[in-house]
């Protein structure tokens, strides 16, 4: 017994330690503390044409008369399309990375052209892909479809059209885009993106919703339901930010419209995350969850299944790549 009465304290300093740390890491993730990745909206270095395309090993100077006269088709083909000089950039960073902007036909498995297009994956004939016109304006409609593309890194944007096995490469040619676009079509293609993408939650609103969610844990998923014993998905957010004073409409693909958007690379403590069998179409959408940080989030996930915890499947095919902060203004994402 006596070893029993010694064993007791140690158990309860033990437990309330480990409560401590606990509390102290859900309250700095709610803070802003947690980050899903080291790049976002903002891929390059401050000043004009000194990205990271500076570290890329290449410059100007560098390129054939081949790589230029291809870098002025693309610009070429954007500006008859309409589509502003982001897209420009983005569509030579990706040659850039793809063909070292050489129209060659060759690549990995069927993969051919300006872009490395695939017509196995619907991307067009091989005489098509090769054609550095029709190239280029199928990246450019599939870039454009992509919902708040324009608030997106030069890295998520081109993997989310092109869906690369390297996704963090394009990033490395953001500079030297800028400089083809500026030398070539005397435009500055990199805008002042490294201030904050949308507005911040009130004080205590992130904290509140995943508080509420948090006490929820264990409650059984249950199809249109809204608590205070079951809930499905849009459900628990619905009540989890009214807690925070912030009014939801009732289904996920109605709250990914409740707010600024930002890239999931961006998303902080208090974002929504959603899933979509289309992820470029919002109408798809089939599933929200609370991020918390940290590369955590809350969420009632499917029937038979219960409120939980999980790590977000930052590469699930499935994830939109934009999340929401609810209640803030809406922007142009």
């Amino acid at each position: 017994m006596r070893s029993l009465r010694l064993f007791l304290p140690v158990v309860a300093l033990v437990t309330a330690l480990g409560l401590f740390l606990g509390l102290g890491f859900i309250a700095f993730q709610i803070g802003g503390g947690g980050s899903p990745s080291g790049y976002g909206i903002c891929d390059t270095d401050v000043g004009f044409g000194l990205g990271r395309g500076g570290r890329a090993g290449t410059t100007l100077a560098d390129l054939s008369d081949e790589q230029r006269a291809n870098a002025a088709t693309i610009i070429g083909v954007a500006q008859e399309m309409g589509a502003p000089p982001r897209a420009w950039l983005i569509a030579l960073a990706t040659a850039m990375q793809e063909s070292t902007l050489r129209n060659i036909h060759y690549g990995d498995r069927d993969s051919l052209g300006l872009f490395q297009q695939r017509p196995s994956q619907g991307w067009g004939t091989p005489a098509q892909v090769t054609d550095p016109i029709y190239s280029t304006r199928i990246f450019l409609d599939r870039l454009l479809d992509v919902p708040g593309w324009q608030a997106l890194s030069v890295t998520v944007a081109a993997q989310t059209v092109q869906r690369s096995a390297f996704p963090d490469a394009y990033a490395k040619w953001e500079g030297l885009a800028a400089q083809l676009v500026h030398q070539l079509a005397d435009v500055a293609a990199i805008p002042d993106r490294c201030g904050p993408p949308t507005a911040t939650l009130p004080p205590g609103a992130a904290g509140a919703a995943i508080g509420f969610a948090l006490r929820e844990l264990g409650k059984p998923y249950v199809w249109g339901a809204t608590g205070p014993n079951t809930y499905d998905c849009s459900g628990l957010m619905l009540r989890a930010f009214q807690t925070a004073g912030i009014e939801l409409p009732r289904v996920s693909r109605d709250q990914f419209y409740a707010g600024g958007h930002v890239p999931v690379e961006q998303a902080q403590a208090g974002d929504l995350l959603f899933y979509a069998t289309d992820p470029s179409d919002p109408a798809t959408i089939h599933h929200v969850t609370l991020y918390m940080g940290n590369g955590q989030m809350v969420e009632a996930p499917y029937s038979g299944e219960s409120v939980r915890v999980r790590p977000v499947p930052w590469d699930y095919h499935e994830l939109v790549p934009l999340a929401t902060r609810p209640g803030t203004t809406p922007n142009a994402a």
